[in-house]
């Protein structure tokens, strides 16, 4: 039956309005439309985003003086989850909406024009996106050569940004650029500025549309900058602009479990029901050894991500400064993406040969989830980076061995015990990157797994806690064996050499 939903408006509590919203979603993807098919196109179709933006899921990101729900970090998760369970694609447009332009803008913007920015999301359906990553300079973003110059007129912005969501299709910007001194030296500095695709002068201009691999209905591709802006459109640092970069990149990598919640979710769902329905030999799929730990690792990604959300929720919103929380950060977006991926994969394992098709929900989450690892930094990069804070940390105290640092640290001074018979150990002096990367994955998934015990002591499925707690005793424990291992092997620029196999075959 064919859920009626009247015009939505933010009168209508957050709490009618989540299963409303669901209910609308399940119908545009799951029954008026196949989202399998539509999975495979480009974009989606125009009337189908309009009438999910015409139920104002962004009011959630928009503070009530401006006719939003009011911000509550808890919300948009709710939304991004409800989201991602029927397309990830869809959940990702709404994270870029959220964490990189409204939340950001609601924070830095100038009081001068947040009315009329606001007002376009909450009565015209508009979009926003964040422009930071240049061909040449992608996690290198303190090197972008996007630049800006103050004219009598303003401030004139010229640059070239690429793999921004939302490419084409956004109407307002937040431009990340350095400002160019008279001799053309750029400023160390990063200054952003809002851009608003309805004044001529401010267009930014796509030069090319990339075929992106998955995430079909979020365009991306090259943008030419050359615009001219007047000075109150540029973002309103409260110290420098490299600090509210951090501040707003870590508040968004805290919110990646709002999209990963959803999708891990429907992965579980399907999974159980497809190994509950699909019989071997006359019994189900569900009664295999091998199946059973494979749909506990889903669930053990449910309840990791679960206490994720729980934890954003609480220290997420702009009421904080989360520049010098990379640590948490970084941790919640590295781990919750390889869950996303690895809960994937799984599920395209136990659908079997269907499950290998682009319009299989198993074989396009597979490619969807695959970027989630590399946008906002890839995870090596950001594994690395917890396990360089931690070390500073424990020089800092004279601290050499894991678990006592961890087990005095507060976000892992609950959780730190649990594994002490693993994290037992003296860190080396001096780390090697791919050790660091290994320790970097450890530390993540002791300070993720203090956010299922933060949701046990409330109440929270204490057989779902045990399961979780079973599956990253075993995690950790791998990866100690891989710092164990002392594995320092690298490649050989000229290794044909006495290296054909046709030559070595036994007579």
């Amino acid at each position: 039956m064919q859920t009626v939903l009247e015009q939505p408006t933010t009168s209508q509590s957050f709490n009618s309005f989540l299963p409303d919203f669901k209910g609308r979603l399940h119908d545009l993807f799951q029954v008026e439309n196949d989202i399998n098919k539509v999975s495979l196109t480009r974009g989606l179709p125009p009337s189908m985003m309009q009438e999910i933006l015409s139920m104002k899921p962004l009011s959630v990101a928009v503070p009530t003086a401006f006719g939003g729900r009011g911000m509550d970090v808890s919300q948009c998760l709710r939304v991004l989850a409800a989201a991602s369970y029927e397309s990830l694609s869809l959940s990702l447009i709404f994270g870029i909406n959220i964490a990189l332009f409204l939340e950001p803008f609601a924070k830095y913007g100038n009081p001068l024009i947040k009315e009329s920015v606001f007002r376009k999301f909450m009565e015209e359906n508009a979009m926003g996106g964040l422009m930071i990553t240049e061909p040449n300079y992608g996690s290198d973003a303190l090197n972008m050569r996007t630049s800006y110059q103050q004219t009598d007129a303003g401030i004139h912005l010229t640059g070239q940004k690429h793999w921004q969501g939302l490419t084409g299709a956004a109407d307002f910007w937040l431009v990340a650029g350095r400002k160019r001194a008279e001799n053309g030296d750029l400023a160390r500095d990063v200054d952003f500025f809002m851009t608003d695709n309805s004044v001529a002068s401010q267009q930014i201009e796509v030069s090319t549309l990339y075929n992106n691999l998955g995430l079909y209905a979020i365009p991306y591709g090259v943008n030419e900058i050359d615009v001219q802006l007047p000075a109150e459109q540029a973002l309103q640092p409260e110290s420098t602009g490299i600090k509210l970069m951090l501040d707003m990149l870590h508040r968004s990598r805290m919110q990646f479990p709002g999209m990963g919640m959803g999708f891990i979710k429907r992965l579980l769902d399907e999974s159980l029901q497809h190994c509950e329905a699909r019989k071997v030999s006359g019994m189900s799929l569900t009664e295999l050894d091998g199946v059973k730990y494979q749909l506990s690792r889903i669930q053990a990604a449910y309840t990791l991500c679960s206490g994720m959300c729980s934890h954003s929720s609480a220290v997420s919103s702009i009421t904080f400064d989360l520049a010098l929380q990379g640590i948490e950060a970084n941790s919640m977006k590295a781990l919750v993406t390889d869950l996303m991926q690895e809960s994937a994969q799984i599920s395209l394992q136990l659908a079997g040969a269907n499950g290998y098709r682009l319009d299989h929900i198993a074989g396009r989450s597979v490619v969807d989830s695959r970027p989630f690892q590399i946008f906002e930094g890839s995870n090596e990069m950001l594994y690395a980076q917890i396990a360089e804070g931690v070390l500073k940390l424990m020089r800092k105290g004279k601290e050499t061995n894991l678990l006592a640092f961890l087990k005095q640290y507060p976000a892992t001074a609950l959780a730190a015990a649990d594994f002490a018979g693993n994290i037992d150990f003296k860190i080396p002096e001096s780390a090697k990157q791919r050790e660091l990367i290994v320790l970097g994955r450890i530390i993540a998934r002791v300070i993720c797994f203090q956010y299922v015990l933060q949701m046990d002591n409330l109440g929270f499925n204490k057989q779902l806690t045990q399961q979780s707690f079973e599956h990253m005793k075993m995690d950790i424990s791998m990866f100690v064996g891989q710092l164990q291992s002392a594995n320092f092997s690298n490649p050989f620029k000229v290794y044909e050499d006495s290296s054909d196999w046709t030559q070595f075959i036994k007579a």
